[in-house]
């Protein structure tokens, strides 16, 4: 028999499985073989593998027979009887409650023939010995463990004497006979000490007993079938404890159920403190009870991991204890309202700006997260209070602050309440605060934070401050959609300043350029290179510049004239590029690109042939810019000026050499551009009176060239021409660099010594106009080489000029003819006029190739075709005088039966 008492705390353990030992003797030793049987079956033999074999030593008991006799176990192998656990059988075999005992019987049969001669039937031995060789299971013999106790049984082992070899040997082991009984009052005293160790633990006094023995109690009588009641018992006495909790609460003073912001100050100081008090009077009632649930779970552990778990009704301990503590403790509707109202004061409080226990809020929101209550019971009405509190705070700061202040307010905020998730709210709470917040501090002020204030930032290029706003709007649904509404908004009336006043227009291509780098810097490091606000700034730029037609677009030349002449030391070659760049950007966005051509063109060839240009190579990357934005076409012109000034340096090196043999007289180098009428601008050609040695040299010239080139035909454009004199003054020689015009009038005083403006006239030849810009620069400029009476600025009727013989200068070259390189008021509108005149060859072609691909077109079809090819604004009652130029010249025809329709005459 086995002895009789309680077992290890541990799982339950497996019984042990007996087999007999295979050695034919009788010897008082005996093996214990530990068996691994795995079968495997084949068309040819089976197989059986064998564990490795543990031997143990074992005394002849008074209990058993002479025959040898082995125990097989996961441990020791003893004759005499079995102490150890029983533990892995039982996993194996995973038992239930309901089972006692099951029997094991193993048979075990091994046949092998007998041969005189053992090498001769080795292999005959081995094969018969596989097929022979197996292992029967008809029952299982387990002492069953499960409940804590040893059961008593008797094993009867059958002996075997030795028998020849070959013969079949058979172990028998035989169920036990009596089933192991619990001791009288057993189960009654140990749910007393159960009892007693539960109350203990709840009264937070000394538990008299050992908590394995207590242990080792429950899963005593959790073997027995004694589970369910253990538990119902262990649930009614938490619910008893947890039920006289609730007593200290409802005595506890109850304050108003008014909202928290309706108290008067005082009463309002007194519910908070009495507020805390209870708060933390319910977080220590919570704290106690989870360090209890804690200490019973442990001692009905095994209650919990085996009856409970194998009846999925039922909650576990821990969840009972929850369980228990909402429904007696926390719906108490007194008692929430308390509580939920004690946290909605604390948050407000430290909204307020006051230090509160956050430990505390973090346990109790905890606490209300476990029970499952928490979005129930205080998030709803959280999200209501957070919501009233911003919408009345939005309110008042938006009448009181202004947009950065409000701005830096709103992110404080949000700062804030991220801060509050993640110390004491729970996560979800997340997305619905934020929207709260959102919503009450932008979303509804989106359109009035914009009027008030993001003019002001723009125009004080407040870069933090607008990173913030668009930060802030980002977070928004539609805010920043309403932000680049009033980001083009402002674009546009802010250009529009600069564009529509004439009196800007010295400033404008600048000021334009500024403003661009002005907002790309803002979109760049405020609004994070967002596609949309660079899309929509340049359709805000496009709309503001063609508001005044044409006018931008010869600024624009003009600007780049400036820039590209000589003298211009403001900017390095890397720094002239750069702006070049902007200025291309800026000039995408006009649309009447003709005006900046004609314009651009007329500069040009003056900065070629005065020899006013800065840098060929500059020249020639504008050129380039140009050809990639307008293509080969807009450019073919301004490239055959630059070609015809290189033939003109190869013809002028061929007329040196020629002059060489001519042995022409005098002292005068002549230069001459050759330029081909259709690339450079028209120029009306002004007769004067040249000296006969320049005439002469003409006619030389004349003849060399149309020597070489026959059937072309000279025109001299004396405008253009400039010369450089030498002059003596009492101060010494000086060089004269000056314009072929200030040349004639010059030389007159070669002559005489004083001349009158109209002695000067008759003489030169110059038109009026020109010759009273001239005689002013000479008499009237910063170098005055003549000198002019009456004194004046300008130049009137009856004026006489006699040569400034006192005239100083520094210089020893000194530049006179900067007039040349003004536009007169008649040269711009003979531009602007030639503009207009090209737009109508341009419109005329384009209507023509519209009727003549759609032959029958209606006038608004029609109208809207030509807008679509024309690159240039046209206003429709223009269009509408070049159809008819069309009808009158034969083009198209007028539908007869239906007048807004048009017919192509072929």
């Amino acid at each position: 028999m086995f002895p009789t008492g309680f077992s290890s705390p541990n799982p339950p353990a497996a019984a042990q499985e007996v087999r007999p030992a295979t050695d034919g003797n009788t010897s008082s030793s005996s093996s214990c073989k530990k068996r691994k049987l795995n079968n495997s079956s084949n068309s040819n033999s089976e197989k059986e593998e064998f564990d490795s074999i543990s031997s143990c030593t074992s005394s002849p008991s008074k209990n058993t027979s002479s025959s040898s006799s082995s125990v097989i176990t996961t441990s020791s192998c003893s004759s005499s009887g079995v102490a150890s656990s029983n533990h892995h059988l039982q996993k194996k075999l995973r038992f239930e409650d309901s089972v006692d005992f099951i029997g094991l019987d193993v048979k075990m049969a091994e046949e092998s023939s007998s041969s005189s001669s053992p090498a001769a039937s080795s292999q005959q031995q081995h094969q018969q010995q596989l097929k022979n060789k197996s292992l029967l299971i008809s029952s299982v013999a387990v002492g069953h463990h499960a409940n804590g106790l040893t059961k008593a049984a008797s094993s009867t082992v059958s002996s075997f004497a030795n028998s020849k070899p070959g013969s079949a040997k058979k172990l028998v082991i035989k169920n036990f006979k009596d089933k192991p009984k619990l001791p009288e009052n057993y189960t009654d005293e140990t749910w007393q000490k159960l009892k007693e160790a539960v109350e203990a633990i709840q009264n937070s006094t000394s538990i008299k007993y050992n908590l394995e023995e207590l242990y080792q109690a429950v899963e005593n009588l959790c073997s027995y079938k004694i589970s369910a009641n253990l538990y119902k018992q262990l649930r009614q006495i938490c619910e008893d404890h947890i039920k006289a909790q609730i007593h200290q609460f409802r005595e506890y003073p109850f304050f108003s159920s008014l909202p928290i912001n309706h108290y008067f100050l005082n009463d309002f100081f007194m519910d908070s403190l009495d507020s805390v008090l209870f708060l933390k009077k319910i977080d220590k009632c919570w704290q106690d009870h989870c360090r209890q649930m804690i200490m019973i779970r442990s001692i009905f552990l095994f209650l919990d991991r085996t009856y409970v778990l194998q009846n999925s009704m039922l909650p576990s301990i821990w969840d009972m204890g929850l369980e228990l503590f909402r429904t007696h403790i926390i719906s108490d509707q007194k008692v929430q309202n308390k509580t939920i109202d004690g946290i909605l004061l604390l948050i407000e409080r430290e909204r307020n700006g006051e230090a509160i226990d956050r430990s505390l809020l973090r346990s109790l929101l905890s606490m209300l997260s476990d029970l499952q209550i928490y979005q129930d019971s205080f998030e709803h009405r959280f999200l209501e209070e957070t919501n009233r509190l911003y919408a009345a705070e939005g309110q008042r700061l938006m009448q009181e602050r202004e947009v950065p202040e409000y701005l830096h307010h709103v992110n404080k905020r949000l700062e804030e309440e991220a801060d509050r998730i993640i110390t004491y709210l729970d996560q979800s709470t997340q997305k619905p605060l934020i929207a709260t917040v959102e919503k009450q501090l932008l979303g509804e002020h989106l359109t009035a934070i914009l009027q008030k204030g993001l003019n002001h930032l723009l125009d004080e290029n407040r870069i933090h401050d607008l990173s913030l706003l668009y930060q802030l709007f980002s977070r928004v649904r539609g805010g920043v959609q309403v932000l680049l509404q009033h980001w083009i908004e402002y674009i546009k009336a802010f250009g529009s300043t600069i564009v529509i006043n004439p009196e800007k227009d010295k400033t404008m291509v600048q000021e334009l350029l500024d403003f661009k780098d002005k907002v790309d810097h803002i979109i760049d490091v405020c609004f994070l290179k967002n596609e949309k606000f660079v899309n929509a700034m340049k359709e805000a730029f496009e709309t503001f510049i063609n508001k005044r037609p044409n006018k931008p677009a010869e600024l624009i030349a003009k600007y780049v004239d400036s820039k590209l002449r000589a003298g211009n030391k403001e900017a390095t070659d890397e720094e002239l590029e750069k702006m070049l760049d902007k200025i291309m950007i800026i000039f995408r966005f006009i649309y009447g690109k003709d005006v900046f051509e004609a314009f651009y063109k007329k500069d040009l060839a003056k900065r070629l042939l005065v020899g006013k240009s800065a840098s060929v190579d500059a020249e020639k990357s504008m050129l380039s810019k140009l050809k990639h934005e307008c293509g080969a076409a807009f450019t073919s012109k301004l490239e055959g000026m630059f070609k015809d000034m290189e033939l003109s340096k190869d013809i002028m090196i061929q007329f040196k050499q020629y002059m060489q043999n001519q042995n022409v007289p005098g002292n005068i180098e002549l230069t001459v551009n050759i330029l081909t009428m259709g690339y450079w601008p028209t120029y009306v050609p002004m007769e004067v009176h040249l000296p006969p040695e320049m005439v002469k040299l003409q006619e030389i010239f004349k003849t060399f060239y149309l020597g070489k080139h026959s059937g072309r035909k000279l025109q001299w454009q004396s405008t253009l021409g400039h010369c450089v004199l030498k002059a003596e003054f009492k101060e010494g020689k000086k060089e004269l660099q000056v314009s072929l015009f200030q040349t004639l009038v010059l030389l007159m005083f070669n002559e005489g010594e004083e001349f009158s403006l109209e002695e000067i006239k008759q003489a030169t030849g110059i038109e009026d106009g020109e010759l009273r810009r001239t005689l002013q620069s000479l008499a009237c400029g910063k170098a005055r080489v003549l000198t002019k009476s009456p004194k004046g600025k300008d130049v009137e009727d009856g004026d006489k000029f006699t040569c400034n013989d006192d005239f100083r200068h520094k210089l020893f070259r000194i530049k006179i003819n900067q007039i040349q390189m003004k536009e007169t008021v008649e040269e711009q509108a003979s531009t602007t006029e030639r503009v207009f005149q090209d737009r109508q060859y341009q419109i005329d072609a384009a209507i023509v190739r519209i009727m003549k691909m759609r032959k029958t077109l209606s006038h608004n079809l029609l109208v809207s075709e030509v807008y679509n090819q024309l690159k240039f604004p046209v206003k429709p009652a223009d269009l509408k005088k070049r159809i008819e130029s069309l009808i009158d010249r034969d083009y198209m025809e007028r539908d007869k039966e239906n007048p807004n329709q048009y017919n192509y005459i072929a």
